[in-house]
């Protein structure tokens, strides 16, 4: 027994706080009827301390405990109603992580005694376990916040500037020949100075992390003997992963930011609060389950299953005050204390959906119109409004996934500024376009000026639209270019999981080819996707290893696969095909920011300039400008675009799109001269003077203007 003093403590702040002499314990449960703090060894085997929490201000149960320091174990056990079908599943016989746990110690144990129901009895998780958990799960670890970050400088990069990378701290460098062995696959291996070099020399501002927050494997992939690669599993909102550190998960975070900040880059975190790993009413009691389910969790009519708007097996309720202020509390952390500069918020339209408050009785039936109502997106949700007015995350990058499996689930452009989102129609837009799909062009045209029909309102800049061609969920670009179906075997479910509809092409081998043809034509694809990606309005992501031609074996949905197939085969950005590719979207991101013209704020819809001329002149091949006739002939396929600024400069650009054959070309006669300075058929070429331009099959052409003192 530990020899403790325990007085009342305080409602704040939440989870555990050292003041120097001892800590102070608050955790939220508006239901349970007592709770107990559990204090453990420090190899977290025994139980060394029980004490029950004998202070609450409303629904905030709180304690101190003299003389404990940082690096004490601690769990929580949570008394009330064991009812299922009433929505509570308090069982005191399992040890509850704290939601506000800084750090966790340990791994889950995939036993049956984590599950609050006996396994395998005919009344299934309405009956009740009693064997003791402890031993099974995760333990929280007090912590003391401290770091030198050295006058640590975050780049603050505009939107309008920003290049972002999508990477999984894992995956970017396992292989990485030049990473020091010790440091691959982890937070110090990304922030490494062979990473750091080639970030740099690739031009993106911003890495976007996948899940990084505590997490681990679910029941669903280690019955297939695979391991939670991605990490959409979130057991810890506070807590660094710690799988991605080779001592101290909390140190080695800290210090991969402030390298990557020193070397210009932002850090950019993928969030997970709209579910977590304790999944459907058969998944573990691990914390939130166990403090307050019917507060934590959406639960449906019968008060008894959870809604599945994330489909993965519940919904968290953030629309309820506790857990918004949770999700509120951990994201201002990771901003006050790790220093990141925004957040990527998965299948978001949960977090706008109205709250649940866990008051509704068997009786009231949950299915009735007043929970109809709060399942409804809302662009103005209180959780929504409490993000955009507060004075930390107003400031920092904010990322939405519009989409989710929920009622009105599809939300693209609804979100609020300054939140900007993923776009999936320009993906897939750009996938048919260079596909070779008939009569895209009128839809490109929207798609490379930043989707006004989605953003165009409430005054939302053109920044709104993050571009993509590809990211962590779906092909990779090499995978896009030479797999027509998925090959998700490994994943063990006959194939069946994953997009079956990828607008993908193998450019007529499926998969691995030595035909020179196919290669060669593979490689054109690549550069006009990623030279479209990069001269588009909006604001452009990368996926990691995109840029050296990395495969999946044709895997599109990677979510288990921690092994070759995700991880990065850097031995192919200095051989095949692709060893030029790197330095091909290098000089894509350089063009991109030696113009402004293509990083413009206000949307473009052809007003006239300073000059008179408008800021967009579309073209044909033979310069006029594009009749409605034009726009609907499914057999136009080379067309031309004039770019200007909407605001003071001269800054000119000419772009050309020829999905089709070669084709001849008519100058502009708006400028005195042309220069070509980009062909995707010859990704090497320097900038020349273009007097009798030709488009070729299958290309990208950009042009500026020939100045006084340019080389003609």
């Amino acid at each position: 027994m530990l020899r403790v003093r325990i007085s009342a403590g305080l409602p704040g702040p939440m989870g555990a706080t050292w003041d120097g002499t001892g800590v102070n314990f608050a955790v939220f449960s508006a239901h349970a009827t007592a709770m107990e703090l559990c204090l453990f060894s420090p190899d977290g085997r025994k139980e060394v301390e029980k004490i029950a929490f004998g202070d609450r201000s409303g629904d905030i149960w709180h304690c101190r405990v003299e003389a404990i320091r940082p690096g004490q174990l601690y769990g929580f056990r949570a008394y009330g109603r064991y009812a299922p079908d009433e929505g509570h599943r308090f069982n005191p016989h399992k040890l509850l992580i704290d939601p506000y746990a800084r750090a966790l110690h340990g791994k889950l144990g995939h036993t049956d005694a984590v599950m609050g129901y006996k396994v395998g009895n005919p009344r299934g998780d309405l009956s009740y376990d009693t064997r003791d958990s402890a031993h099974g799960v995760p333990k929280s670890v007090v912590v003391a916040d401290s770091f030198d970050w050295q006058h640590d400088a975050p780049p603050r990069h505009a939107m309008a500037d920003t290049v972002i990378y999508e990477a999984h701290v894992k995956a970017v460098t396992a292989l990485h020949p030049k990473v020091p062995a010790r440091q691959r696959g982890s937070y110090l291996g990304l922030a490494s100075d062979p990473m750091l070099a080639h970030l740099q020399r690739l031009g993106v501002t911003a890495v976007e992390l996948l899940p990084v927050q505590a997490f681990d494997n679910d029941g669903f992939v280690i019955a297939r003997g695979l391991t939670n690669h991605w990490g959409y599993n979130t057991i810890g909102f506070f807590a660094p992963m710690a799988r991605f550190a080779r001592h101290d998960a909390r140190l080695e975070f800290r210090q991969m930011v402030q390298r990557l900040h020193r070397a210009g880059i932002e850090v950019l975190l993928d969030v997970v609060y709209n579910h977590t790993l304790e999944g459907d009413a058969t998944g573990p009691t691990l914390s939130f389950r166990g403090l307050d389910n019917r507060s934590y969790y959406r639960l449906t009519g019968d008060g008894r299953h959870y809604a599945n708007d994330a489909g993965t097996g519940n919904t968290l309720n953030a629309g309820h005050p506790a857990v918004q202020r949770m999700i509120l509390d951990s994201l201002r952390y990771w901003v006050d204390e790790f220093h990141v500069d925004g957040f990527r918020f998965d299948l978001a339209p949960v977090l706008g959906r109205g709250p649940t408050d866990g008051t509704q009785t068997r009786g009231t039936q949950m299915h009735g119109n007043l929970a109809d109502a709060a399942q409804e997106f809302d662009a103005k949700a209180a959780l929504f409004t409490a993000i955009r007015q507060d004075p930390v995350l107003s400031g920092v990058k904010l990322i939405a996934e519009p989409w989710d499996i929920g009622p009105g689930g599809y939300q693209l452009g609804a979100f609020p500024a300054p939140f900007v989102e993923w776009n999936d129609k320009y993906r897939d837009g750009v996938r048919r376009l260079w596909r070779g799909d008939a009569g895209r062009m009128p839809e490109f045209a929207g798609l490379l000026l930043g989707s006004a029909a989605q953003f165009d309102h409430d005054a939302r800049p053109a920044t709104s639209s993050v571009n993509f061609l590809t990211a962590h969920d779906g092909f990779t670009l090499h995978d896009l270019v030479s797999f027509s179906t998925k090959h998700n075997l490994a994943n063990g479910e006959g194939n069946r999981d994953g997009h079956s509809d990828n607008i993908s092409d193998n450019m007529g081998v499926e998969g691995a080819t030595t035909d020179p043809k196919v290669r060669a034509a593979r490689s054109l694809r690549k550069r006009n996707m990623l030279a479209t990606l990069l001269v588009s309005q909006g604001t452009p992501m990368l996926l990691a290893g995109d840029e050296i031609g990395h495969s999946q074996g044709g895997n599109n949905n990677s979510y288990a696969q921690d092994n070759a197939t995700t991880w990065i085969d850097w031995g192919k950005a200095t051989a095949g095909d692709d060893a030029g590719l790197t330095g091909f979207v290098a000089r894509l991101i350089a063009l991109r920011k030696a113009h402004p013209v293509l990083r413009q704020v206000r949307f473009l819809h052809g007003e006239p300039g300073p000059d008179g001329l408008a800021n967009v002149i579309w073209r044909r091949p033979d310069g006029e400008v594009p009749t409605a006739q034009d726009w609907q002939d499914p057999g136009f396929r080379c067309l031309g675009v004039e770019l200007r600024l909407t605001g003071p400069g001269d800054d000119v650009l000419f772009l050309v799109f020829n999905t089709g054959p070669e084709c001849r070309l008519t100058w502009p006669t708006t400028a005195p001269a042309w220069r070509l300075v980009l062909d995707t058929t010859r990704p090497d070429c320097a900038p020349e003077p273009s007097p009798a331009p030709t488009a070729p099959a299958q290309s990208v052409l950009v042009f500026d203007t020939l100045r006084d003192g340019d080389p003609r």
